[in-house]
């Protein structure tokens, strides 16, 4: 008689539950993903989408494509809401399921420190839905400002962006390549030369985590590209007309976009004790979660502190997908959990790109900026892109863009009847 196949629940399919899934697919677990998109989400392309220049099916792979054929593996689209471990089942949406693993993958959304006047009224960045949000919203005000005089113009002209990592710096950037070589082109009898791309940031420098080579080449870039940047500056409100900012400073505006920090997602019925800084859940060195003997946490909700790494490791995909490799690795290896394989990150730098031949790189030994680092840039995140077909579509894309200096996906996709 077969022995009864173990059951693994894997909530979440981003990096994590996606390389996680991979590595487990055709193994004897009995797998389920509880994802409430149906799809794999790009998160670094978001920002290229937000500004018209990728499509958003370049980007998302449906989870049941992704999976044909994978005898041991199903989907269900649903929202996760409380974990019960004492009778082995989580509580769904559309309904109960019970686990022998549990695996929580469920990443961050954005963090708005409690402001919830902020969170009302700002863009944020964290799916595919909000990047089409933010196409729409901005390619509306573009044409909104054309029948709008007096002061009001200038809630339409004024882009703001707070936050200036990585997706703060390359929205920045883009929109800027945006102002200078696509609107003057688009429209002829408006001067969008008093367009101001503001970016807000809290900490002394652009890309804070980053070396100082990329600090400076960052901000260099983006000042020469026209953005205003202010360091050191706190948002203390913004009501959807204007921000305000600690100093008692406003700034007129109907496009701010926060991307000034992410929170974990939350699911009831975990011990409070073991939620820590940033909603994320703490784990040992095989990611098991602190106080439980079959849930895991892996990815960015996962808080692991390491000898070096005291902090806990950064939220980044490559974190995430070596923490899931790991696991996976681990559960297949059928060994008792004593002989498990610890995990340690391994840190292969970091890199963002702010327009046309402009980025800047940091390996573990070498640092550079510029068109070398724009190309290794593009390399890399084509490779990450999971089917051909859409690393085909994304490189055609990039293409027409370098020589062109343009892209003709200016296309407002939002019911008009809703607009204000």
């Amino acid at each position: 008689m077969s022995q009864k196949r173990k059951k693994i629940i894997l909530v979440g399919g981003g990096f994590a539950g996606m390389e996680f899934a991979k590595k487990m697919s055709n193994s004897d677990y009995e797998i389920l993903l509880i994802d409430k998109q149906n799809h794999h989400q790009f998160q670094p392309l978001f920002y290229q989408v937000a500004c018209s220049m990728l499509e958003p099916a370049s980007i998302i792979f449906p989870f049941r494509r992704m999976f044909q054929g994978t005898k041991n593996m199903e989907y269900r689209m649903a929202t996760v809401l409380e974990v019960n471990d004492k009778e082995k089942f989580i509580v769904t949406d559309v309904g109960n399921f019970d686990y022998d693993y549990l695996i929580l993958a469920q990443g961050c959304k954005t963090n708005f420190f409690g402001n919830e006047e902020i969170e009302k009224h700002a863009l944020t960045l964290k799916s595919t839905q909000e990047a089409i949000k933010i196409r729409n919203h901005i390619l509306s005000n573009f044409e909104a400002v054309l029948a709008v005089e007096g002061n009001e113009r200038d809630e339409y002209l004024n882009i703001v962006i707070v936050g200036a990592g990585p997706t703060g710096v390359e929205l920045a950037g883009s929109f800027a390549e945006m102002k200078n070589k696509i609107l003057p082109k688009d429209y002829t009898f408006f001067d969008f030369s008093k367009l101001n791309i503001i970016l807000l940031e809290g900490s002394p420098n652009t890309l804070n985590p980053m070396s100082d080579n990329a600090r400076k080449a960052s901000r260099k870039y983006l000042e020469n590209m026209g953005v205003i940047i202010r360091t050191e500056t706190v948002v203390k409100n913004y009501d959807g007309h204007e921000i305000t900012l600690q100093s008692g400073e406003t700034i007129p505006s109907r496009n701010v976009i926060w991307a000034a920090g992410v929170t974990g997602n939350k699911i009831e019925g975990l011990d409070k004790a073991i939620i820590v800084r940033g909603n994320r859940l703490t784990v040992n060195r095989l990611n098991l979660v602190a106080g439980y003997d079959s849930i895991f946490a892996i990815g960015d909700i996962a808080y692991m502190e390491t000898p070096l790494y005291p902090n806990g490791h950064p939220q980044v995909a490559n974190v995430a997908v070596n923490q899931a490799k790991n696991l996976a690795k681990n559960l297949l290896s059928l060994k008792p959990i004593s002989n498990w394989k610890e995990y340690e990150y391994k840190d292969l730098g970091s890199m963002a790109t702010i327009g046309k031949n402009k980025a800047v790189v940091d390996l573990p030994r070498w640092k550079f900026k510029g068109w070398f680092a724009w190309i290794v840039w593009m390399f890399l995140h084509l490779m990450l892109i999971l089917t051909v077909r859409n690393k085909l579509i994304i490189l055609i894309n990039w293409a027409w863009q370098y020589f062109s200096s343009d892209s003709s996906l200016r296309v407002i996709l939002s019911d008009p009847n809703k607009r204000k």
